[in-house]
């Protein structure tokens, strides 16, 4: 009885810690391409930093990342810039692959 206790709690160990690794994933995620988007904005220093962590909040508003999209989006066509869903995504999309390596790193050291 004791190995299978122990193999529950290695379970609910092991899943826990794959939250946190996608939580952190996420949450880097959000602010790599806040900073994309900020830049896109002309915003740079501490105004970038203070745009991608609007991003990161935003992301905390549903699971996906329709929200920031959403936010951003809107930004973009505020400031009339022609940016486009698809230039939009491929961009989230290599944000995520940052964030994994980013994350993985760190978790390595």
């Amino acid at each position: 009885m004791t190995g299978f206790k122990d193999r529950e709690q290695a379970f609910g160990q092991k899943h826990a810690h794959d939250e946190k690794i996608d939580f952190a994933v996420e949450a880097r995620l959000s602010k790599l391409y806040g900073l994309w988007a900020a830049e896109q904005l002309g915003l740079s220093g501490a105004d970038a930093d203070t745009y991608a962590m609007e991003v990161v909040e935003a992301n905390l508003e549903e699971p996906g990342f329709d929200d920031i999209l959403r936010k951003v989006r809107a930004d973009f066509d505020e400031k009339g810039l022609d940016i486009s869903d698809h230039i939009m995504n491929a961009q989230l999309e290599k944000c995520f692959a940052e964030a994994k390596k980013q994350i993985a790193e760190q978790n390595q050291g």
